[in-house]
């Protein structure tokens, strides 16, 4: 049973990145059309509101109590870990390039191992530390190591978007006793829309529509096609699939598939938008599937009283983690719809 829910678990990580990752080329026309990355942000959050608020509820067999009792939680998730990490993502591109921003914020799934060693005080195992360092040089190779100014506040704001994708894998973890994923995600969304809104309302985030026809895959389409696209795809089941792979393999090895999102977002920017991959960003792509493959290959510890047994225990791959634990912008230099899946 455990082996068929981390095959689940994994091929709903996997769906999970690719969904993301092709965010880049829906919402890439909205961009080029004059939409601001935060009006983007708030339609496709907005969109996946509408669409998971019945099933949300459903899920939740019409009892709103338990969300009521999760409420912090909800709050928790739709501020910070889909409000917060669209809005200080902008706040940093405003100060230190996109590059950098990328690669900050994609260092979630470390800090994740960093945070388990510091809470557990044990070293991680040399699998998977050997892991996050492939997937951390497979992400300087994709994204490159940014340049430019350093500005110190610009780095906060990187910095506080990947904890706040670090709070989107940790509560996801953490949740499933008190609020189905579905309920979660729907209340999540209409936190987040919220809160962006507001952000736009007081001008913090800056909000342009433009409801003009957009070059779309090589044709003429309007402007809802793009982000219906990504509302339902990248952001209603990437998100949906993303918390259920939480739930069968636990937040560490989630978060390191949810680094697939950047190979997926090159992939299709090279496939559907003609933008051609270098050398090093394949092999970066390659060195961080080998740090997902790592991370994988972890072993559980024996449990107590378990040195008798058949050793069948001790042998499986830690995919359920509990206490031991990243979708996000415009146009990259490398290419430019890869990180574009989680915002706009």
């Amino acid at each position: 049973m455990r082996g068929s829910r981390g095959v689940t678990g994994i091929a709903l990580g996997v769906a999970a990145g690719l969904a993301f990752g092709v965010g880049g080329v829906f919402v890439k026309p909205l961009l080029e059309n004059g939409w601001s990355p935060g009006a983007a942000v708030l339609a496709r959050i907005s969109i996946a509101a509408v669409i998971l608020a019945v099933p949300g509820i459903l899920a939740l067999r019409g009892d709103l109590r338990p969300l009521w009792r999760a409420r912090w939680t909800v709050l928790l998730f739709g501020l910070i870990a889909v409000a917060g990490v669209q809005f200080f993502f902008y706040a940093s591109l405003e100060r230190i390039p996109v590059s950098l921003t990328l690669l900050i914020e994609y260092l979630a799934p470390i800090a994740l191992v960093l945070l388990a060693w510091v809470r557990s005080r044990r070293v991680p195992q040399r699998i998977v530390l050997a892991g996050s360092v492939l997937a951390l040089a497979g992400l300087v190779l994709v994204i490159g190591p940014g340049g430019g100014r350093l500005d110190p506040l610009g780095l906060a704001f990187a910095a506080l978007a990947m904890l706040g994708v670090c709070v989107y894998y940790l509560v996801g973890e953490s949740s499933a006793a008190q609020l189905p994923p579905l309920a979660l995600i729907a209340a999540g969304f209409v936190v987040g829309a919220v809160a962006l809104a507001l952000l736009g309302v007081t001008g913090l985030l800056p909000m342009r529509f433009v409801f003009d026809d957009v070059a779309f895959l090589g044709a003429e389409a309007p402007w809802f096609v793009p982000l219906l696209a990504v509302g339902v795809l990248s952001t209603a089941f990437a998100y949906t699939a993303g918390l259920a792979a939480i739930g069968r393999l636990g937040s560490r090895l989630a978060a390191f598939l949810g680094l697939s999102e950047v190979v997926f977002a090159g992939i299709a920017g090279w496939v559907l938008l003609g933008e051609v991959l270098s050398v090093l960003q394949i092999l970066g792509g390659v060195l961080i599937l080998a740090g997902i493959v790592c991370v994988k290959l972890e072993r559980r510890p024996a449990a107590p009283g378990a040195a008798g047994g058949s050793g069948e225990e001790s042998a499986a791959p830690a995919v359920e983690l509990g206490a031991e634990p990243i979708p996000v912008t415009a146009a990259l230099p490398l290419p430019p719809s890869a990180g574009e899946g989680r915002g706009a």
